[in-house]
């Protein structure tokens, strides 16, 4: 069975930072993308930022130059470094990985609990 297990939200001031971090545990094949997405009361879910195996990366446009995604294969743990924190950032984050269980498994989108952020004005 596969776990992402988040850690790191809280509450903070704005202009403030924050570190989110998630491992991934449980037996699997390999994992593709790992990102972080998030969803404010009332709104959709949105993609925060992503990072391939490769360690490309893709941030949401009210991020940018304010968000950091890494990662790091051999612990299977991603985190996302965020500074400059506005009012507008909070929301619960949630870390997706996209995983495929072994070689003949198709891959599939595997998320964590949830963490909560809030910024203060």
């Amino acid at each position: 069975q596969v776990q992402l297990a988040e850690s790191g939200g809280g509450l903070v001031q704005a202009g403030g930072s924050l570190r989110l971090s998630c491992a991934v545990s449980g037996r699997f094949g390999n994992i593709d993308a790992m990102g972080w997405y998030r969803q404010a009361p009332g709104k959709q879910r949105e993609l925060v930022a992503v990072t391939t195996s490769r360690r490309s990366t893709d941030y949401a446009d009210s991020v940018k130059g304010r968000f950091t995604i890494s990662r790091d294969n051999a612990k299977n743990t991603v985190w996302l470094q965020m500074n400059s924190l506005k009012p507008e950032d909070t929301a619960v984050y949630y870390c997706n990985a996209v995983i495929r269980l072994s070689i003949w498994n198709d891959a599939k989108d595997y998320w964590g609990q949830g963490t909560q952020v809030t910024v203060s004005s």
